[in-house]
């Protein structure tokens, strides 16, 4: 019969048997469960209810997520229901236990909220799923002729892979006369056939005999193999050997190394000659031991090991020469040695353990398996160094690792535990297993910056985009609670205005500039940056940043005065004939935008049409004469004044001053025109800057014709004004004047014309907003210096205008403050300001100087004692200890005085008298 055939029959119905052992002898002792199923299971088949089994009800089947250990993997259980099921490998007894009797697979189910650990033991029955075998399909026999009736032959066995009652039970022979068969058991319960010979051979009759051997197991159906005998008559060899013992035993440490002598047989033949010399061998191939054929001892040929094989069986056969066979079985016993270590199986719950977990926090569970027997395989565990961690005993070989103090993973990001198995054998054997727990990152830290305040030096005109400073502050935290992210949360720069000045790479932390920044708009800044990681919630720290812009000599100096007159020309200046040397003919004033050196000006000649006749103040700017006018002296002169700042390298401008030596204006020649002189060297430089200041000039001079005209308008009041300005106080209603804030100029004028018979410029006023309704200075032919323009009619500005208080005639300027020595020349050596006929030209040439100062087109006069009005932009601390000495280029007409410093009344108190300023802001703040 073939294989195939044999595995046909059906298999058994699951045999219900459970065993549910509650022990009651405390919390080392788990609870035990039973069962028994046949083997062959497809995949999810229901090996029984572990819910019911355990009594757990469905609410607490539902929180306690019943499971199977990870080392069984033949096994799940089905969620909502705590069934027992196969696994998808299924279960094949012959696989997992092979020939033992008993196949009991082991395993742990785990219900947690509690944790809680079940011995569950399923236990694969065999069904009759594998059909004897014999190893060969057909083996020879050599019988002589003069064996007697009753003679025996052990005949080949056959092998079942299935067990009791499965297993194979018998063998039965096809009929013959001449022989039969009869089963015999050996020691192990295993069978095997025996040939009896009946009658008499006889080789001259029948040389050989054709039998068929059947092998039987017990299964229902039984399932059988066969195999083809066929018997060889040899001559007579009237005896056969014998063995001294049918069976023999021997026991053998398993560590008992290749080579070891385990016994001896030995067989005897009565038979002479070759008849009675016998051969050993075993039966069957043997890959365990080694036989001596001549001798019979039996050694063995390889390592021995008692937990796979604890016992051997093997036949051995005694062969004469004459053909006849004697077998006997040996029986080979194995005694257990310590010779396994431990096996330690961890099994981590967490990948990371939390900084933050408290102490108990169950972290691995932790299984230890000794293949050892008795007191051999008995096992202790413990953790070994100084770990915050410790184990403690769950059930049998099962622990649990456990937290045993506080984590930090800023101080130690992982550990390294060894864990220690050891059992109590003699010697006792251990193993150890090292395992590495690394400790998860909480948002424990916050930023730290590396200072708590910067201080960045910049110099102007920096390139947009360049990288003006680093801040850097660092997170001992890992991951995105350790990521810093940098950005600006606050600055005293105007919150529209940050954006385009600053910027901060958040990841980075380098603080870029968005535009180049400029020393006479802004000198200094704040920044508040924060660092901020990325934890939830996140964590933040601050760093104050401060910016310092410095100055560089971007600003070439601006001539104020002289101004070129309308239509380009430079404007005259008469200069008395019998003008002594010294006498002050005019004066340069300029005014440079930089600070420091940079702001320092020198004044220079640079073309004289009769050198030596004036001079020039190098840093003053005041002209003068420098001998007295000889018959030879034309009476026009033409001077080419250059202007040079301190810096480096330096800036310059350049200003074109007509003298004419008369003692009255009528004498001034009506054809007086420029000779052309050399070229200037530096007119090519200065294209722009002249360009500039003759669209300055036009503009002026409109404003004096608009002023002008207001003038000659017939008016009720003598001491009324006119004023030009956006809704001007003027008796005949409002005059709107030329709005210079959008041309060329940074700054527009109000200009003030006194209703008498001069005609000169009384007063002129830088002002950011025309229709804001200040104070307006004018002239009055009372003597008041620079009375309000005030009328009793009504007019386009609703607001009542008060006198505004004059000058005061006490104030200075420190001595540190005055970059040259214009002072050292006649005047008041107090540094006052000369109380006479020319106050009003003073007080309008600092004007002028204030006004230059005040390009940005923000700042407004009267900003407080001791300002002078300048721009807001240099902050409310700005005080005259800020502005270059802009007294020096204050020209007095027709006098040879020059204003000098006085070195105690700088501080912007205002003097006696002189309050003016104030009275226009407090006017403004009661509006």
């Amino acid at each position: 019969m073939g294989r195939g055939a044999a595995r046909a029959p059906g298999r058994p119905r699951l045999v219900p048997v459970v065993l549910l052992a509650l022990s009651l002898l405390g919390p080392a002792r788990p609870e035990q469960i039973r069962y028994a199923v046949p083997e062959e299971l497809p995949a999810g088949a229901v090996v029984g209810n572990l819910a019911a089994d355990l009594k757990l009800s469905a609410e607490e089947l539902a929180t306690r997520r019943l499971r199977v250990g990870a080392e069984e993997p033949r096994f799940s259980v089905r969620a909502g229901r705590g069934e027992l099921l196969v696994g998808p490998r299924g279960l094949d007894r012959e696989a997992l236990c092979g020939k033992r009797p008993l196949c009991a697979l082991e395993f742990e189910a785990v219900a947690e909220n509690p944790l809680n650990f079940y011995h569950v033991t399923v236990e694969v029955l065999d069904i009759n799923d594998h059909a004897p075998q014999f190893s060969q399909v057909s083996f020879e026999l050599e019988i002589s002729e003069s064996a007697q009736p009753g003679t025996r032959f052990i005949l080949e066995e056959a092998d079942d892979a299935d067990v009791a009652p499965n297993s194979l039970q018998s063998y039965k022979l096809s009929p013959s006369p001449s022989f039969s068969l009869v089963n015999k058991e050996k020691q192990d319960g295993s069978r095997y056939p025996e040939l009896i010979l009946e009658k008499p051979l006889d080789r001259e009759q029948q040389s050989s005999h054709r039998l068929v051997l059947t092998a039987l197991d017990g299964g229902d159906p039984p399932l059988s193999g066969t195999a083809e005998l066929r018997v060889r008559v040899t001559d007579a060899n009237d005896n056969a050997p014998v063995f001294s013992q049918e069976v023999y035993r021997a026991s053998l440490p398993e560590n008992a190394p290749p080579g070891t002598t385990v016994l001896r047989v030995t067989a005897s033949d009565e038979d002479e000659g070759i008849n009675s010399e016998i051969t050993y061998s075993f039966h069957r191939t043997e890959h365990v031991f080694s036989l001596n054929s001549e001798s019979g001892e039996i050694t063995t040929q390889r390592a021995l090991d008692f937990e796979d094989i604890k016992a051997y069986s093997v036949v051995v056969e005694g062969r004469d020469g004459g053909g006849l066979v004697a077998q006997c079985t040996v029986e080979i016993n194995l005694q257990d040695e310590n010779d396994n270590s431990p096996e330690i199986t961890f099994h981590p719950l967490l990948e990371m353990i939390p900084e933050n977990a408290a102490p108990g926090t169950l972290i691995a569970l932790v299984k230890i398996r000794d293949q050892d027997s008795g007191e051999n395989g008995e096992v202790n565990c413990q953790l070994e160094g100084d770990v915050p961690f410790k184990i403690i005993s769950s059930s049998k070989n099962s622990y649990k690792l456990v937290t045993d103090g506080t984590l930090d993973r800023e101080v130690a990001p992982e550990y390294n535990v060894t864990i220690t198995a050891t059992d109590r054998g003699e010697p006792a054997l251990s193993s150890s297993k090292n395992v590495t727990l690394q400790l998860s990152d909480v948002n424990d830290n916050a930023p730290a910056f590396q200072q708590a305040s910067y201080v960045v030096h910049v110099a102007e005109n920096n390139p947009p985009g360049a990288s003006i400073a680093q801040v850097s502050a660092c997170d001992p935290d890992a991951g995105p609670n350790g990521q810093v992210s940098y950005s600006i949360v606050a600055s005293d720069l105007e919150a529209r205005a940050l954006a385009s000045y600053v910027s901060v790479s958040a990841h980075s932390g380098a603080v870029f500039a968005q535009r180049a920044l400029d020393h006479e708009q802004l000198r200094s800044f704040r920044l508040t940056v924060q660092a901020r990681d990325q934890g939830a919630p996140p964590r933040r720290a601050n760093a104050s940043l401060r910016v310092l812009v410095g100055d560089r000599n971007d600003n070439a100096p601006r001539v104020l005065y002289p101004a070129p007159e309308p239509d380009g020309s430079a404007p005259l200046h008469t200069v008395p004939r019998a003008a002594e040397p010294g006498s002050l003919v005019t004066k340069v004033v300029a005014v440079d935008a930089d600070s420091g050196h940079n702001a320092w000006l020198s004044y220079h000649v640079l073309q004289a049409s009769e050198p030596g006749l004036f001079s020039l103040g190098l840093r003053s700017g005041e002209v003068r004469t420098a001998r007295a006018l000889a018959d030879r002296d034309a009476a026009r002169q033409r001077l080419v004044v250059a202007v040079r700042d301190g810096g480096q390298p330096p800036l310059s401008a350049t200003a074109t001053l007509h003298l004419v030596f008369a003692d009255s204006l009528q004498e001034v020649p009506p054809d007086f025109t420029d000779h052309p002189l050399p070229p200037d060297p530096q007119a090519e430089l200065q294209f722009y800057l002249v360009v500039a200041l003759a669209l300055i000039s036009v503009l002026f001079l409109l404003a004096l014709v608009l002023a002008g005209a207001l003038r000659l308008k017939p008016s009720s009041r003598p001491a009324a004004c006119g004023c030009l300005q956006s809704g001007v106080c003027s008796k005949s209603g409002p005059m709107v004047a030329p709005n210079y804030s959008e041309g060329t100029l940074p700054y527009s004028y109000n200009l003030c014309v006194a209703q008498s018979g001069k005609t000169e410029l009384s007063f002129l006023k830088y002002s950011e907003q025309l229709s804001s309704g200040q104070d307006i200075l004018c002239g009055h032919p009372s003597g008041a210096m620079f009375p309000l323009c005030n009328s009793s009619e009504p007019t386009s500005h609703p607001e009542i205008l008060t006198p505004q208080a004059p000058p005061n005639t006490d104030w200075r300027f420190s001595q540190a403050q005055r970059p040259g020595t214009s002072g050292s020349q006649n005047g008041d050596e107090t540094g006052t300001w000369p109380n006479n006929q020319f106050d009003t030209e003073m007080l309008q040439a600092m004007i002028l100087a204030s006004a230059s100062e005040a390009a940005d087109g923000s700042s407004t006069l009267g900003g407080g004692a001791g300002t002078m009005g300048l721009s807001a932009r240099y902050g409310p601390q700005f005080t005259l200890q800020h502005v270059p000495d802009y007294r020096q280029n204050v020209y007095i007409p027709g006098s040879n005085a020059t204003l000098t410093n006085a070195a105690g009344k700088r501080d912007g108190k205002a003097p006696a008298g002189g309050n003016g300023n104030k009275k226009k802001s407090g006017k403004k703040e009661k509006k």
